[in-house]
């Protein structure tokens, strides 16, 4: 949620104002075995995905990045952004799915894990369903409503405490009615935002939460040189990357893969999802 070299407080301000960010869609895939989101384990183990250990005191364990190891991988995540009451923008015309951004990652063979919000795949379950069963995307819970988890989260309405987990879980139970049978064990706040409440009160759901190291601006963009700029300045090995797989709030991010992708592997850089970082930082304690 960051304009074009933006802070990403600004960004979540405007996604306050009606403008919360938005998903993609594409065409099916063979189905893959059912992951399921499992309780935290300190390495992957056959057929479950890798998480890591819980933080102090239970909290929920918090990854921004994999190993700065000479193997040099690279995440690109996408949030899938669309909140509880956007339903009437939907049915006005506005276009919350990216077709042609999955299509275009395809193309790429670039592997990505897409964050999804429980109401975007209620809106559009049969490109959840058809992104679920590609086994070169992975899909992450985004929330179900994109309301935010702290009090004070750049304007975002709030989630209480005693909804918390029913949130989390209610998004997990609209990707199974959309069709997705794998959806990973990893969250990732709404803005970004989480506070010791927030993590102490997921503790029991048993994600990881997700948060990133490198921001690509492309929230609200217009400038796809901008955006892919913002991305190739930032990447270090293991970075994880916030994008934004939209039509109607991130126009751009579409093209600027055309030089992002390109580019960093012309730099060395191998693209992974971010099962795979995990599963690499796990596997180092």
């Amino acid at each position: 949620m960051i304009l074009s070299v933006r802070s990403l407080a600004l960004t979540c301000a405007l996604g306050a104002l009606g403008a919360a960010l938005t998903g993609c869609g594409g065409r099916a895939a063979p189905p893959v075995a059912r992951q399921g989101h499992q309780a935290p384990a300190t390495s992957a183990a056959p057929s479950r995905p890798p998480t890591l250990a819980p933080g102090p005191a239970g909290l929920t364990p918090v990854f921004k990045n994999g190993p700065r190891t000479p193997d040099k991988t690279v995440a690109l995540t996408f949030d899938a952004d669309m909140t509880a009451d956007q339903g009437p923008r939907a049915a006005a015309g506005e276009h919350f799915d990216n077709p042609e951004l999955i299509a275009t990652l395809r193309a790429f063979k670039v592997p990505a894990t897409v964050f999804m919000t429980g109401r975007w795949a209620d809106e559009y379950p049969r490109e959840a369903r058809d992104i679920g069963q590609d086994p070169q995307f992975e899909i992450a819970n985004h929330s179900y409503s994109h309301y935010a988890f702290t009090d004070d989260c750049y304007g975002l309405p709030t989630v209480s405490e005693d909804r918390m987990r029913a949130d989390v879980e209610r998004a997990y139970a609209a990707f199974e009615q959309a069709g997705v049978r794998d959806a990973m064990p990893y969250f990732r706040f709404p803005g970004g935002c989480y506070d010791q409440r927030s993590l102490r009160t997921l503790s029991s759901v048993g994600v990881t939460a997700v948060q990133w190291d490198v921001v690509s601006g492309d929230a609200f963009a217009t400038d796809a040189d901008a955006v892919a700029r913002q991305v190739l300045d930032g990447v270090r090995p293991g970075s994880v990357v916030v994008m934004h797989c939209t039509r109607s709030a991130a126009p751009v991010t579409e093209r600027a893969l055309h030089t992002i992708v390109p580019e960093l592997r012309k730099k060395g850089f191998r693209f992974v999802k971010v099962s795979q970082l995990i599963g690499a930082s796990a596997g180092r304690h």
